[in-house]
């Protein structure tokens, strides 16, 4: 009985995709490929905790059997994840194996020893370990094993033979290993993967893939669902159907990606599609991707099958790489044009400051006009905009309190009162008294707009949260605070810029009362801008 069918990741997970995939784009996919890549860190994470207490429970385990089992699923857990780490649990299993008195497990460790060599690119070991074995002496799990380790290693004879001939004997050196498993097999998923792929070899792709999509269709494993995609994209390539066979073949990435496994073709495979397609800059990646994990797994053909295609897509790459870097030189110096052509037109317009600061005197005198006219405009009833009447009022107000205390600070300049002009420079009561004035202003005009917003605002809080206004305010900090993000000033830098409070202040009260909020709590101030 093979141990390696209860141990990837120490649990079965299924993977029901079917349908959905059917109704996805390929950029969809391919979008989603590039979140897992990006997320693989995670899932290698995930691995290693799994591996960690497997070897935890393996040095505080006391019992034989249990200590061999162990060794053969951290043989798993490495085997296409960190191959030379996966040959130490082997030899560990051959170690305890003495003290089992079961020699019937000697051809197992035998073909588990073929299997990591074969991932590792040694080719000839593994062969000469498979030599070892009498078949006649295997049971049925053993012997399916046996024949599917030879399969793919005359697979991957194949993959790494350059030579046309020698490649099609090696090829049918596992159509035959094919049969074998097709005639030794139960009913099952396994045995329809293997089927699916003899089609392929008999130009049937159509019957593949009714065969692979209908095993999609069921519960499955992420390691038979990673099969079976891979396996349709090679019916699509055989079909030409260049756009379904990436579809699957970024499908079965995905799920490499979140078992963690670094020993893989179908990234590869990809990433030399997608170039030819014309999207270099995703194929780069994908590469780099299978680059760095086939090093980290030492899977020595994987990092042949990327080193084919890597220097052409790379010269590819760094080509248009130059070329952008020529085009943000252009760029630059535009910028730098810009720029300069900007410190002149800076230099203009001080001029022209300087010519309109002698308008200035000008410009009071017609504001002043303005508010008499205005004035009697509103005293016969032809301005009903209180909003704007109260604003142009307050700015032509400050321009005159402005002129006032610029000519008392001229008085106490002329009258050498040095003393006094600075104390008056000093004193902030001016700018208090401006501002108090300013919100007041704010406020009423606020209110006019939104008379209902006070009542409002608070059913959106909890009881003990509502806030309002003391005696003598029409709104509070608080309120304020809220005013403003309901005109849709949301940004903490300007709120507290308008109120004169510290950043750290407005996020204060921000939190604070989104925390008194009913409702969702991320959404509250979303809710107040659409009071």
């Amino acid at each position: 009985m093979r141990a390696y069918s209860l141990l990837l990741f120490g649990f079965i997970n299924v993977w029901l995709v079917s349908i959905h995939a059917q109704s996805v784009s390929l950029q969809q996919v391919l979008n989603e490929l590039d979140r897992v890549i990006l997320q693989k860190e995670i899932y290698h994470s995930q691995r290693e905790e799994n591996i960690q207490n497997l070897k935890e429970r393996l040095q505080h385990s006391s019992d034989i059997w249990e200590k061999y089992n162990l060794c053969g699923s951290l043989f798993y857990e490495y085997l296409h994840y960190q191959a030379d780490s996966s040959l130490y649990y082997i030899n560990g299993k051959s170690k305890i194996l003495p003290e089992l008195n079961r020699p019937d497990l000697k051809n197992e460790i035998i073909i588990n020893r073929a299997e990591v060599m074969g991932v590792m690119g040694m080719y000839n070991e593994a062969l000469l370990e498979l030599q070892k074995i009498n078949p006649h002496e295997l049971e049925k799990g053993a012997l399916d094993y046996y024949y599917r380790t030879y399969r793919a290693y005359y697979g991957w004879i194949a993959d790494y033979t350059a030579e046309a001939s020698a490649k099609r004997k090696y090829l049918k050196q596992t159509d035959l290993y094919r049969d074998s498993i097709l005639l030794l097999s139960s009913p099952g998923p396994d045995r329809d993967i293997v089927f699916a792929e003899k089609k392929l070899l008999y130009n049937k792709p159509d019957e593949a893939i009714t065969l692979l999509k209908q095993l999609s269709s069921q519960p499955q494993s992420m390691q038979k669902l990673a099969y079976i995609n891979y396996t349709l994209s090679e019916a699509y390539e055989v079909k030409k159907d260049v756009e379904k066979q990436m579809y699957y073949l970024a499908q079965t990435a995905i799920l490499d990606m979140k078992m963690a496994v670094r020993e893989y073709a179908s990234l590869q495979k990809l990433a030399r599609l997608i170039y030819e397609q014309g999207d270099l800059e995703r194929a780069y990646r994908y590469l780099n991707c299978s680059m760095e994990d086939a090093v980290a797994c030492n899977a020595r053909l994987r990092f042949l099958e990327v080193t084919e295609v890597y220097p052409i897509i790379d010269k590819a790459y760094k080509v248009k790489e130059a070329e952008e870097q020529a085009i943000t030189k252009k760029l630059l110096v535009c910028i730098s044009l810009l720029a300069f052509l900007l410190i002149v037109a800076t230099f203009y317009l001080y001029y022209w400051m300087k010519k309109l600061s002698a308008m200035r005197k000008s410009l009071y005198e017609s504001n002043t006009q303005l508010v008499a006219v205005n004035s009697k405009l509103a005293q016969t009833g032809k301005i009903k905009e209180e909003y704007i009447a109260r604003y142009l009022d307050r700015c032509v107000s400050y321009l005159e309190k402005l002129e006032q205390y610029r000519r008392s600070l001229e008085k106490l300049a002329m009258a050498s009162k040095i003393e006094e002009l600075f104390k008056t420079i000093r004193s902030e009561q001016f700018l208090r008294d401006e501002r108090k004035n300013f919100y007041n202003e704010f406020d009423k005009s606020f209110l006019n707009l939104f008379p209902n917003f006070i009542n409002d605002f608070n059913n959106l809080l909890s009881e003990d949260g509502k806030i309002y206004p003391k005696s003598g305010e029409l709104l509070n900090t608080e309120l304020r605070i809220f005013a403003l993000i309901r005109l849709g000033v949301t940004d903490a830098a300007r709120i507290a810029h308008f109120l004169g409070y510290s950043l750290a202040t407005v996020y204060n009260y921000r939190s604070k009362i989104r925390n008194k909020a009913i409702g969702d709590k991320e959404n509250f101030e979303q809710e107040v801008m659409n009071l």
